[in-house]
């Protein structure tokens, strides 16, 4: 039997999948490691944590099956997060600063106002923001002694999580072009680092690592899955998209987990957005020409359940939130806009804050749980409404995977807000099949129409909503967004 593995390095866990050639999940392990919040604006993981929780999954899979049938290995990860080590002992010199950090919104402001970066900025697709690998890469430069020495004798790497990944297997520093686009730092033009960026900023470029296509072989791995090939690397969402099978131009997807991550695939044209959306690199297969992405990002989702049940404790698991909101038969004009962190996309504002409007002596908890999860459905609204601006033409359906999509409540509120079918695979590790079923064709160097024996739809979510409740629903929401903007 032929089996390939993926690695799903996430933000709040890993995971080590193996599936057999029918898409089937062969097994699988998930461990969990700790995040730290040095404080309000910091968040952090344990690069080492990080291996061993890798390490951890891999082993204890094998336990159950033969190394031998593993013919390719796929690495999807947490994007944007950033890691320093050393180039000679391998070691990390800090802990990895999490996409979800802003304590660099300093910096970035600093980048904005440089006038020499503008240009090359825009090579990059993406809009000067904490959210991306730059600005934690400048902090850890000036505010960590061990990179400051292990720069001085070019002793640093500095990568994505999927690099760090690959260097704990095979010894190489590399990444792969989704993962390079999510850095600030490189032209998804020229498919290459932006050396104006790099040397305006005094970034070398050997602590940056070479680029590579995302479905190509990275190398082999030693230990545990010795002799086996990195035959794919992608990030978390591009390995999503890759996935549900969006390789086709105006394909359009959306992962429900800790945020929620809209991509749309527009072919081998870059897309530049007008609505605050970003262009990115959705995958390369060796050296074909490579496919691009319209992203939308919401940063906070299914972290506003956690926020439910660890803050306020309405509920005491994830999963109540559901039956609490089919207690009222709708929002009771409550509104809640989770932003936390400030908004991403389409508003770009990292000053907006969180914001619970329109509150009455009626209102209870369950009204505040609906709420909730209306606001997921609401902000991806906005992405998808912004992807048809900037694409000119209506997106008919959306393919959606993750953890919430097991909520029926709010897969059916969301295809009431868009007007639009969502459909849903039967496999939920979706990132994680992206990125193994990717190694398999790229080992067996098959064409991309060989995803299509493995898709299949498991369930469809229908609108249902009168169009005038609809438009009452939106309008009230954009006045929530606006004063989550203005809550000073």
């Amino acid at each position: 039997m032929n089996y390939f593995a993926s690695i799903d390095q996430g933000t709040t866990s890993s995971r080590f999948i193996v599936f057999d050639e029918s898409g089937n999940i062969v097994a699988k392990h998930q461990k969990e490691f700790t995040q730290y919040l040095p404080n309000n604006v910091s968040v952090e993981h344990d690069p080492e944590e990080i291996w061993e929780s890798v390490e951890s999954c891999i082993n204890e899979v094998l336990k159950r099956l033969n190394k031998d049938e593993i013919k390719s290995l796929g690495i999807t990860n947490q994007r944007e997060t950033t890691i320093a080590w050393s180039k000679s002992s391998g070691k990390s010199l800090h802990n990895a600063i999490v996409w979800q950090d802003t304590r660099t919104q300093e910096i970035c402001d600093e980048l904005v106002n440089n006038s020499n970066l503008r240009d090359a900025v825009k090579s990059t697709g993406l809009p000067i923001s904490t959210y991306f690998s730059l600005s934690k890469i400048i902090w850890m430069i000036r505010n960590v002694e061990a990179v400051q020495d292990a720069l001085k004798n070019d002793d640093v790497c500095f990568g994505t999580v999927d690099s760090w990944l690959i260097y704990k297997l095979t010894n190489q520093f590399l990444t792969d072009v989704s993962n390079a686009s999510r850095t600030l730092m490189f032209d998804i033009h020229k498919m290459e680092w932006n050396e104006t960026i790099l040397n305006t900023l005094n970034i070398p470029k050997s602590c940056l690592p070479e680029v590579r296509p995302s479905l190509s072989v990275f190398g082999e791995c030693s230990g545990s899955l010795e002799g086996i090939p990195i035959a794919a690397v992608l990030g978390d969402q591009q390995a999503s998209l890759f996935g549900q099978n969006c390789t086709e131009k105006g394909n359009v997807k959306n992962t429900y987990g800790t945020g929620c991550f809209a991509l749309t695939n527009t072919g081998n044209e870059i897309v530049t957005s007008d609505n605050g959306l970003l262009s990115t690199v959705a995958y390369q297969y060796g050296d074909r020409e490579p496919v691009y992405a319209l992203e939308g990002s919401v940063a906070i989702a299914g972290a506003a359940v956690q926020w439910l049940r660890d803050n306020l404790n309405i509920i005491s698991s994830s999963e109540e939130v559901e039956s609490l909101a089919l207690n009222v038969q709708d929002n009771g004009d409550v509104y809640f806009v989770p932003a936390f962190s400030g908004l991403f996309s389409p508003h770009w504002d990292p000053s907006a804050r969180g914001v619970l409007v329109g509150l009455s002596r009626f209102s209870d908890k369950n009204h505040i749980s609906r709420a909730v999860l209306e606001s997921v459905a609401y902000q991806s609204y906005e992405l998808l409404e912004s992807m048809e601006s900037d694409l000119g033409m209506e997106l008919t359906e959306l393919k959606v995977d993750g953890g919430m999509v097991s909520n029926n409540l709010l897969m059916q509120f969301q295809a009431d807000i868009l007007d639009k079918v969502l459909t849903a695979q039967p496999i939920a590790e979706i990132t994680a099949f992206g990125s193994a079923v990717a190694s398999y064709i790229c080992i067996n160097n098959y064409e991309l129409n060989e995803m299509d024996k493995f898709f299949k739809r498991n369930k469809s979510w229908t609108p249902d909503m009168d169009e005038e409740i609809r438009a009452g629903y939106l309008s009230k929401w954009n006045i929530a967004i606006e004063k989550a903007k203005n809550w000073l």
